[in-house]
């Protein structure tokens, strides 16, 4: 038997035919019955059996999680109890009556006027079904009941799954209801390793309106790299000119001279930022996001993740812990170079910044799950289990990485030598100020990426299977390569104006990329979809700023990186006496 027996589970707990599981004919395949919800809110899901729908005769499956990702998610598997054996079909039968009183049929009624719809898996293929439909009038309810089954298979593999549902019957109080289903079964060409193209959409995906963004996209680059590349080279080119004369003229006419530029700031522009513990962190996070981002889209280029339940969630939190000391290495390293004494502090904080931030938003939105009864409340063993992962995994990584850090990188040895006392920063007109920096620094990043943000917003809130990570990786290059253009342009204003508060300006400059991003998620709420709802919309706007949130923070570091080697080179190469 397909079961598994363990220390703590002696007994034996059924947990399904894994993916690409042989048959023998005649061999029991299990119909798992996932959940039931609203078709447009797609996250508002409840067990399959909170409808007060019957199982079949055939005796009741347990099944455990099986990921991490499976828990998160919501995924609810329940035994069906209806009798499958491979390649033996099945003539209509009826498994079970439901006893249609007052309040079960209430139950359906208002499934039915919100377009309640279900999901279930055999081996790991998703099926829908919806639960059934209105008259024109909305006055008569009807309940499909009669569940048709298609399976086709490839030797000894299922390889493609359809229902069609029929026997439309209309509810009426005091009835009985006779639930029943048929098997066939088909002989299939497609192969085992394609099963689920079906599933997938190239129509959306490959538009010519994707292409056209990321050639649209991959233009701006071109040209915001070569503009930069001119304008600065021939400005600093000038400005060395200017810097080089200056250092022939004798102290009079340098006095006398026009002084003013990036260079007179130069014993300010390395001073250590201001909240360098903060900073430090938020450096620290957004280079392990980075990394985190990097890794994943690869291994999802790699390996078809949507194939399997959870296993995208699973994955990308095994990377974020296993990716742990490069958030330290990073943020332990500038927080030494900036001075910081009280490096464990900067430790716990950036271990702790990125997982606080997401687990205080699932946390919030789970009273809300459990209030609504839904699948997507998080059960306390889950809860315990990322908190297992937090404490004895990312914590003690991200130890190692920032003792690392700070013995390898964490000497300020920068170019320039730090003034005692800071130097006056002198009045400069309103769009220089950093305010205004930052706020407009977002908008290229922002253009280069919004019509990805649209397909991956609906392959997340809509159904849609996301798997074209080529234009993913090919969109995360474009960013960041924009990201680093911009900040380099504005840092430079800045010091030009002889603002050396560049380590902050440059950093939020990048991430307000994600405020643009969060106005646009509102946009797409309203205009884009039909959710509605407090579970639905608390759902849609927490997880939309935490990822906004996560996405400015990796914006930010990469800038401020890209930045902070421009700021080095620059004055590495002029002579200071």
């Amino acid at each position: 038997q397909r079961c598994r027996r363990t220390p703590l589970l002696p007994e034996c707990r059924w947990f399904g035919a894994p993916p690409g599981f042989t048959y023998t004919d005649k061999e029991e395949v299990v119909l798992w019955m996932n959940t039931v919800g609203p078709y447009h809110n797609r996250q508002e899901t409840y067990k399959y059996f909170s409808l007060p729908f019957c199982a079949g005769i055939k005796k009741t499956i347990s099944h455990y999680h099986e990921t991490l990702g499976e828990a998160l998610q919501g995924v609810e598997l329940e035994f069906s109890g209806l009798d499958i054996k491979f390649k033996e079909e099945v003539m209509q039968t009826t498994y079970c009556e439901i006893e249609l009183d007052k309040a079960k049929r209430d139950a359906f009624v208002y499934a039915i006027k919100n377009h309640y719809w279900y999901q279930m898996y055999i081996d790991d293929l998703p099926i829908w079904g919806i639960v059934g439909e209105a008259d024109e009038n909305g006055e008569d309810h009807y309940l499909w009941t009669y569940k048709k089954l298609e399976i086709g298979f490839n030797g000894n593999r299922i390889v493609d799954v359809n229902l069609t549902s029929e026997g439309k019957v209309k509810l009426v109080p005091n009835t009985r209801i006779a639930m029943s289903y048929s098997v066939k079964w088909k002989k299939s060409d497609v192969k085992f390793e394609d099963r689920f193209d079906k599933y997938l959409d190239p129509s959306f995906f490959q538009h010519r309106i994707h292409w056209f963004s990321i050639f649209n996209s991959f233009m701006m680059v071109i040209f915001l790299v070569g503009l930069v590349s001119m304008i600065l080279m021939r400005t600093l080119r000038k400005d060395y000119a200017r810097y080089s004369k200056e250092e022939e003229m004798d102290d009079m006419d340098r006095d006398l001279g026009d002084e003013y530029g990036w260079k007179q700031v130069h014993g300010d522009v390395f001073r250590p930022s201001s909240h360098p513990l903060i900073f430090s962190s938020l450096i620290g996070s957004g280079c392990q996001i980075f990394s985190v981002s990097l890794i994943v889209i690869v291994v999802a280029m790699l390996e078809d993740l949507y194939t399997e339940r959870g296993s995208m969630l699973s994955t990308a939190i095994f990377v974020y812990a296993a990716t742990s000391p490069v958030n330290g290495y990073f943020g332990g390293s500038l927080y030494a170079k900036q001075g910081g004494r009280r490096w464990i502090k900067q430790m716990f904080v950036g271990a702790f910044l990125i997982p606080a931030m997401v687990c205080g938003t699932a946390f919030f939105i789970n009273f809300i799950a459990i209030y609504y009864h839904a699948s997507r409340a998080i059960p306390f063993g889950t809860m315990v289990a990322v908190c297992c992962i937090c404490f004895f995994v990312i914590l003690p990584l991200n130890l190692v990485g920032t003792i690392l850090g700070r013995n390898l990188s964490g000497q300020p040895n920068f170019p320039c030598r730090v003034n005692a006392v800071p130097r006056p920063i002198p009045e400069k007109k309103w769009f220089m100020e950093p305010a205004v920096i930052v706020c407009l620094g977002g908008i290229l990043p922002f253009g280069s990426i919004f019509i990805e943000m649209y397909f991956i917003f609906t392959s997340f809130w809509a159904y849609k299977i996301y798997y074209v990570y080529g234009f993913m990786m090919l969109v995360l290059v474009i960013l960041c390569i924009v990201t680093v253009c911009v900040t380099i342009v504005c840092t430079y204003f800045l010091l030009n104006a002889e603002d050396y508060r560049w380590q902050w300006t440059s950093f939020l400059s990048a991430a307000s990329t994600a405020v643009y991003v969060y106005m646009y998620s509102f946009y797409y709420y309203f205009f884009k979809t039909k959710m509605y709802g407090l579970f639905q919309t608390s759902f849609y706007f927490g997880y939309m700023a935490v990822f906004s949130t996560a996405l400015g923070i990796m914006c930010g570091a990469v800038g401020y990186m890209g930045t902070s080697a421009f700021v080095r080179k620059i004055y590495t190469n002029v002579k200071i006496d």
